[in-house]
């Protein structure tokens, strides 16, 4: 098996709704940490298993989406809290077709913290 990985920091800021969880739901800042690992059992005829320029392309595009912005403002939170499980599955969506649907498994790891994570695969 095979594994990939990139990793991006950025600043993001969001509040949680729906629930009374004190200063969570005061907009605020994080220090956001994006990994994101592709793995897959064969490589390309490059022997490559994903191309990473497109890939670095695609992963940086996502982040600037993101980036000096508040979460709860932008259409992909429109309906949902912006939780760090939904930020990393909506971080993945963002991502998946990047895959050009070759038998790769993509995972994205959110940090918040130093400490705290999250993290979506398929």
């Amino acid at each position: 098996m095979y594994r990939l990985s990139i990793q991006r920091e950025f600043i993001a800021r969001h509040r949680l709704v729906g629930g009374d969880w004190g200063a969570e739901n005061e907009t605020h800042s994080h220090h956001y940490r994006a990994r994101i690992v592709v793995e897959g059992d064969e490589l390309d005829g490059h022997g490559f298993l994903v191309d990473l320029v497109a890939l670095r392309s695609a992963f940086d595009e996502a982040v600037a989406q993101f980036a000096e912005r508040v979460l709860n403002d932008l259409p992909a939170f429109e309906a949902v809290n912006p939780s760090l499980e939904n930020f990393a599955r909506i971080f993945h969506a963002m991502l998946a077709p990047e895959l050009d649907g070759r038998r790769l498994a993509l995972a994205v790891r959110l940090w918040e913290n130093e400490h705290d994570w999250a993290e979506y695969r398929r």
